[in-house]
């Protein structure tokens, strides 16, 4: 399935998070785009998607391949690179591949901490405009990487359109807003950040526990 996607990929040294977002005119995005796993890395994988370069690219990182070397060789494999959009962080490096088949307009942009990348945007701008909301935003790691995906929905976003978006943070402390999906919705960024808000208050009204029993709702390490 093509999907023109915009998207996020970040970390936060300080705590060892790292977090994905994406909005889409396509349905469905936080079924296949997002992944990420604490201590590793994230990854968001688009265009025409394939699905392997997120399971097995965090496979790769977590048996001690940077995301370079990890998404370098799995795109090597990859007979339909050129259709691929991937973008992939870990806890030094970024990487990006837009293949030149991917629909205008499109690209990626890499930066520390943190990689967006975007196709079947209105305009390239859409991508500079989610940079550098990202510099100067500040805060937990899920609120900043919502505030990129609105700018880039307030942007222009996906030229077609809009219908779902997802949200993804890998933790050792997990919060209710770290895993949440929009799906078949007018106005799905907008949304998500009702549906962030709302758990943000729900999270105040559990606490943080320090075992995690409140939260130990994630099925895998490997979320998605």
């Amino acid at each position: 399935m093509e999907t023109g996607t915009f998207s996020i990929v970040a970390r936060d040294r300080k705590s060892g998070d790292f977090g994905a977002a994406s909005a889409t005119a396509a349905p469905c995005v936080g079924a296949f785009l997002p992944y990420a796993l604490e201590d590793v890395g994230a990854i968001a994988t688009q265009a025409w998607v394939n699905v392997n370069l997120g399971h097995q690219g965090l496979e790769l990182m977590r048996s001690g391949l940077g995301v370079n070397a990890a998404l370098e060789a799995l795109l090597s494999e990859d007979p339909g690179r050129e259709r691929r959009q991937l973008i992939g962080i870990d806890g030094s490096s970024v990487f990006g591949h837009t293949g030149k088949e991917c629909t205008e307009a499109k690209g990626h942009v890499l930066g520390n901490d943190f990689a967006v990348a975007g196709n079947i945007l209105v305009d390239r701008r859409v991508l500079e405009v989610m940079a550098e909301e990202f510099k100067r935003s500040r805060g937990e790691l899920a609120r900043r990487i919502l505030q990129v995906i609105e700018a880039g929905q307030d942007a222009g976003g996906d030229r077609r359109g809009k219908m779902s978006a997802a949200l993804l943070v890998a933790s050792h402390k997990p919060k209710l807003y770290h895993d949440l999906r929009i799906d078949m919705h007018a106005d799905p960024v907008r949304e998500l950040r009702t549906i962030f808000e709302k758990c943000e208050r729900l999270q105040e009204e559990y606490g943080d526990e320090e075992d995690g029993e409140v939260l130990k709702l994630r099925i895998a390490r490997v979320q998605r």
